[in-house]
Formats: structure tokens, C-alpha cells, sequence
């Protein structure tokens, strides 16, 4: 006859296997979106392949001239990407080739090969991420003025140095559009006055990109050190900035962690088909409202933030 299980040790096990799923559940990533399966250290390359497909126009660009790129093109393989993204976890080796990286264990620099990429890439696509900024020089003795004009992909905002613990991303962009005064060892060759002078200098954005991306240098030189160190201060993220008459709303996030001997890059990204923020973490993806939807709160503050991606809003500033 077969013996009734003791009450007690039952109400335990049954305990202890309810709690074990509800870790699980908790543990577990439920999201509207794919990850990137890749080899070696290529979490720099991932993160800027899940912005560029989290941007309604280059991702729509880029499938719409998928069928007529060659096949040995960036633009092929990054609709072939896209595509895989919008089933199932995608694989990123035929853009790895694409793009010559021979050592997939070496660490590299995220907004470079954001960079390489829209280089390579059909205007039709890369074409929204593109601005033009006006570069005068003024000679502080003769008052000569000199313009030259260039297209951007990125715009690099100084972080200060080493010693600095806290930096502001509004008061970085004001202070990029402000005249610098050089002067001394850094002073300026006049062709009015055919020799060196001090020289104001200033940046005018002529032609406003319809994403706006801002790389935060936290690499710099350290001259008391004699090497190339991180800057691993607070940045207080704007999540609206003004420019030309214009409004940008964050839409994305490059996050790098760790130092220059070794480190991590994932991107945090708010989409346009749901509305909301995820994080992108190589083959994970996870929903992150709570990071980025805080009420009344223009700035988010952050110690890994790299690179800032901007979208023009639908209304001009009066």
C-alpha cells in the first residue's frame, strides 16, 4: 500500500519550486525586439547596427533600395540584417567582413564605425544623419574674417579633464557654438596681416541634420600622467536641445563601460513603433521605461553615456 506523502516536506517542495519560477519570471526579458548574435568583442559594432535600425528613416531607406544594392555592398547586407531583425536574433558577420575588422577580439571605438558606416552607406540613407557647420575665424588685429564650410557625421563636445565630476550636456552645446579666443603658442596665421595674431573662433550650423548625434570625449590626454585616460564623470543627458530654431528630442543612448583597456558598449533607444525605451545588450534586449520616463525631468544622468543621438522635432521653436 503506498505510503501518503507528509503534508509539511510536500507544502515545502511546492514552496520552493513557486519560488523558483517567480525568480525566473523575473528574471526573464520579454521584448518587442531582437539581439544581435556576433563573435568576439564586437559589442561596439552592435550597438550602433541597433541604433541605425531603431531610426525609422535609415532603417525605411535602407529596405527600400535593399533589392537594387549589390550584393557585396554595406547597404546590401545591412538590409539583410534589418530583415533577419525583424523575425528572430540576427547575425553580424557578413557586415563584420563588410567592414575588413580581420580581429574580432580586438576592442574598438563605436562612433568610428558609426562613422564608417554612414560613410559607406547609400545617401538616400545615410543622408538624415548629415550636417554642416560654418567654421570663421576672425583676426583679433586686422578684423578679417575667414569662412570655411564642412559636413559632419558626429559633433565631438569637450568634457574637460580628468579632474572634472560632474558635466552638463546643455551647458557643453551652448558652450560649442561660443566664440574661443586663441592666443599665444595657439595663435592663428593671418593672410591680411601675413603673420600669426590671436584670433577668435566660432561654429555656425549651417545645415541642421535631421538626427543629430553627439559624441561625449570621455578619452583625453592626460599630460600629468603622460597617457590617454578615461573621464568616468556624471553627464546630466538633456533629453530636448535647441538649435536654429529647431527642437531635438533624445531618441537613443551609446553607453561604453569599463576603461581603455577594456570595456563594454550597449545602446539604450526609444522606439518608434511602440514609444518605448530599450536597452540593447548584444543578444538581450530589455524593456527600460523606468530609466527614461520620469516626469517632469529634462536630464537623465548618467556615468557611462558616450553617444547622444538626437531627433529634430516636429515643431519649431518660437
Amino acid at each position: 500500500m503506498p505510503r501518503c506523502p507528509n503534508p509539511d516536506s510536500t507544502s515545502k517542495l511546492n514552496h520552493y519550486t513557486v519560488m523558483k519560477f517567480r525568480d525566473k519570471l523575473d528574471n526573464l526579458s520579454i521584448s518587442d525586439y531582437q539581439g544581435l548574435s556576433s563573435p568576439g568583442l564586437t559589442c561596439y559594432l552592435n550597438s550602433v547596427l541597433q541604433v541605425l535600425f531603431m531610426t525609422e528613416e535609415f532603417r525605411e531607406a535602407v529596405k527600400r533600395d535593399w533589392s537594387k544594392s549589390p550584393t557585396a555592398t554595406i547597404d546590401f547586407h545591412l538590409g539583410e540584417l534589418f530583415h533577419a531583425l525583424e523575425g528572430d536574433v540576427a547575425k553580424t558577420h557578413n557586415i563584420i567582413k563588410a567592414l575588413g575588422i580581420k580581429d574580432v577580439f580586438e576592442q574598438r571605438d563605436a562612433a568610428e564605425y558609426f562613422e564608417k558606416i554612414l560613410c559607406r552607406t547609400n545617401p538616400n540613407a545615410s543622408e538624415i544623419f548629415k550636417g554642416e557647420l560654418n567654421h570663421k575665424t576672425t583676426c583679433l588685429n586686422c578684423k578679417m574674417t575667414n569662412d570655411s564650410t564642412n559636413f559632419f557625421w558626429v559633433l565631438p563636445l569637450s568634457m574637460g579633464d580628468s579632474k572634472s565630476r560632474s558635466y552638463s550636456v546643455l551647458k557643453g552645446w551652448s558652450s560649442f557654438f561660443q566664440a574661443q579666443r586663441v592666443s599665444k603658442d595657439n595663435q592663428m596665421f593671418c593672410s591680411g596681416c601675413n603673420q600669426k595674431h590671436d584670433a577668435d573662433i566660432e561654429y555656425e550650423m549651417i545645415h541642421c541634420p535631421d538626427v543629430l548625434t553627439l559624441l561625449l570625449k570621455r578619452f583625453s590626454f592626460d599630460y600629468q600622467q603622460n597617457r590617454y585616460v578615461k573621464l568616468h564623470c556624471r553627464v546630466d543627458v538633456a533629453q530636448t536641445l535647441e538649435v536654429k530654431n529647431c527642437r531635438y528630442d533624445l531618441y537613443a543612448v551609446v553607453h561604453h563601460f569599463g576603461d581603455l583597456m577594456g570595456g563594454h558598449y550597449t545602446a539604450d533607444v526609444k522606439s518608434f513603433e511602440t514609444g518605448n525605451w530599450y536597452c540593447f545588450n548584444d543578444n538581450t534586449v530589455k524593456c527600460i521605461n523606468e530609466v527614461y520616463v520620469k516626469s517632469g525631468q529634462n536630464q537623465i544622468r548618467s556615468s557611462t553615456a558616450y553617444l547622444l543621438m538626437y531627433k529634430m522635432g516636429k515643431f519649431e521653436i518660437i
